[in-house]
């Protein structure tokens, strides 16, 4: 056995709390524009960038919280995974770094790996799901 597997469901809970916290900011930034970011000023809530700003904002949250945590990362993924598709696949998709779509990419592996692997030591899923 690993020497460091025994921090496995610690280490699981950082990944998802760090990673939910980086995408929640990119939600709040078309919801609330917090940080304001010029991109992103102005999105209306009843378009596709206003229903990504809720998926990330309120996806993210839960996230944070380790709630839902395999349905809600799941869907995340899904999320991410059309961004990468219909924004950063021009003019080559093997080249991400090329068309900006490496974070997109990573937070739909990551997410998979959580919807997956769970929420870790430090999810609410937990409490709950002991009652």
């Amino acid at each position: 056995m690993n020497a460091l597997s025994r921090f496995q469901p610690v280490l699981l809970s950082i990944l998802r709390i760090v990673t939910a916290y980086m995408f929640m900011l990119h939600g709040s930034t078309k919801l609330f524009q917090l940080p304001y970011i010029e991109k992103f000023a102005g999105v209306e809530l009843f378009s596709l960038y206003g229903f990504a700003g809720i998926l990330e904002f309120f996806g993210g949250i839960l996230l944070i919280l380790g709630l839902f945590t395999r349905p809600v990362a799941f869907i995340l993924s899904g999320q991410m995974a059309v961004a990468y598709f219909m924004a950063h696949t021009s003019p080559n998709p093997l080249f991400p770094l090329m068309t900006g779509g490496e974070g997109a990419a990573l937070f739909s592996f990551i997410f998979i790996y959580i919807a997956s692997a769970g929420g870790g030591a430090w999810a609410l899923d937990n409490k709950l799901g002991k009652k």
